[in-house]
């Protein structure tokens, strides 16, 4: 049988930004969580210099990257995250992509990818790649019901993925009622933890807070350094995990190049660039919201991320998506995108100039009536 892979979400949209593009200052591009803000100026010049451009760089990350990543989890987490514990990815979507391939050549006897009902399509997309099944776990509150999940299920699992703070929806999983559930029943938990430093309820929280047995945690510095270009993350997390994905990932030829990798280490080794980005995320959030709920469109304050997660009772996803385009010019994601019991919301990134995002809000203060 042949495999046809469906339309790219976001390739998807023209009739939204057809709706939005009658504005004189063009469609305002909210539907991707692409960073719009410059990346520290001391990361670009390590990036400019080029280190270690001739030769190969070590798949796993040089020591310099895992010892600046896990210094910042020892920051940001206060874990003690050993370098051999930790290993470098070419972006998180990469490794959200191919994680499940790779565990099933370990544990051919599980078949079954478990991923949050309302979430990132890549973790359904993964098994899909692997030739293998998925099943969407049910969310209350935010928080995965892995009660749903039957025996024959559990048995069947080979990794459930968690995404807190949430990509769409900003709420935040309980990470240890996570990892206690895949020890329980030999489950590998994957908790995908790339926004946890836009958490906005109380401190960031990372899954390895709770022991590293059966866990691995991701992360990226595509949203907090705005560095999505350079495609860098890394994984942490269960030692024998850890191991048996680097030295497969280093068969598949999978590295980040070396002078990403040192552009990195410095990225992580900073603080103050994410801080000043937690305010400008923190403050666009807000004023689109503000705005929204003047309009009557519902968005949830998000406990996390930079996303706004909103629903109209006069409008489906696509509908609601539409007449924002053609009010403010905003583009935005359908909640379809995201898992189809959620056709009645639509996602924003806050990803615009903070000019841009003002002009939006203003447009949907002025034709308040609109909807």
């Amino acid at each position: 049988m042949t495999f046809s892979p469906p339309p790219y979400p976001y390739e998807r949209l023209a009739r939204v930004k057809e709706a939005a593009a009658h504005h004189d200052d063009g469609a305002i591009e909210c539907s991707i969580g692409t960073p719009c803000d410059p990346p520290a100026p001391a990361v670009l010049e390590a990036l400019a210099r080029g280190d270690g451009a001739r030769g190969y760089p070590p798949s796993a990350g040089t020591r310099e990257y895992r010892e600046a990543a896990g210094e910042w989890m020892r920051r940001r987490f206060s874990l003690e995250t050993a370098p051999a514990h930790l290993a470098a990815c070419v972006g998180t979507k990469e490794f959200v992509a191919s994680l499940a391939g790779f565990l099933h050549r370990r544990s051919p006897e599980r078949n079954l990818v478990l991923f949050p009902e309302v979430s990132y399509p890549t973790y359904a997309m993964g098994a899909t790649l692997a030739g293998l099944e998925s099943r969407a776990v049910p969310l209350r509150d935010g928080v995965l019901d892995l009660s749903s999940v039957t025996p024959a299920e559990r048995d069947r699992a080979l990794v459930v993925w968690s995404n807190s703070p949430s990509n769409p929806t900003g709420r935040l999983d309980d990470l240890e009622a996570v990892a206690t559930w895949g020890r329980e029943h030999g489950v590998l938990v994957a908790s995908d933890e790339c926004y946890a430093d836009f958490t906005w309820l109380g401190r960031p929280r990372s899954i390895l807070e709770h022991g590293v047995e059966g866990v691995l945690a991701v992360h990226s510095v595509s949203k907090r350094s705005n560095l999505a270009g350079v495609r860098a993350g890394f994984y942490a997390g269960d030692p024998g995990v850890v191991e048996y994905l680097r030295l497969v990932r280093q068969h598949a030829g999978l590295m980040v190049a070396a002078p990403v990798q040192a552009a990195v280490a410095v990225a992580y080794a900073d603080d103050e660039h994410v801080e000043k980005q937690r305010e400008r995320y923190r403050g666009r959030l807000d004023r689109l919201r503000a705005a929204l709920l003047g309009v009557g469109v519902e968005c949830e304050e998000p406990e996390g991320s930079f996303y706004l997660w909103c629903r109209h009772d006069e409008h489906d996803g696509w509908s609601l998506a539409t007449r924002l385009a053609d009010v403010s010019g905003l583009v935005t994601s359908p909640g379809e995108f995201y898992g189809s019991g959620e056709s009645g919301h639509v996602r924003i990134a806050v990803v615009q100039p903070d000019e841009r995002l003002e002009l939006a809000a203003r447009r949907l203060e002025e034709r308040a009536g609109d909807f």
